[in-house]
C-alpha cells in the first residue's frame, strides 16, 4: 500500500493548503490545492517525489478560479470509470 493520497493530504494539511486529492481510473492522482502559492508551490514539489513506493511519472499543473466553499483538504472517492455516462465514484 503506497499511501499517496493520505500522505498528501497529511503535507497539504501541514501547508495550510485545502483541496482535495483522488485516484482516476488510469492509475494516475489528481489533486486541486489552494492556499498561499508557496504552499501549493512546495505541494507540487513533494507531488514529484510522493510517498514512500510511489512511483512519479510526471506532475502536471495548472491555475484555475479559487473554491471559496473549500475549508479543508479531502480525500476525495476514486473515479472508477472514464465513461461519463458510466461514472461513478468508488466507496
Amino acid at each position: 500500500m503506497v499511501g499517496y493520497r493520505r500522505t498528501c493530504r497529511s503535507v497539504a494539511r501541514g501547508l495550510r493548503l485545502v483541496g482535495w486529492v483522488r485516484n482516476l481510473p488510469d492509475g494516475r492522482v489528481e489533486m486541486l490545492a489552494q492556499g498561499e502559492a508557496e504552499g501549493v508551490d512546495r505541494l507540487i514539489d513533494w507531488a514529484w517525489a510522493g510517498s514512500s513506493g510511489a512511483v512519479v511519472s510526471g506532475v502536471e499543473s495548472e491555475s484555475i478560479p479559487v473554491d471559496s466553499t473549500l475549508s479543508d483538504f479531502l480525500i476525495q472517492p476514486s473515479i472508477i470509470s472514464e465513461d461519463p455516462a458510466k461514472r461513478r465514484r468508488a466507496r
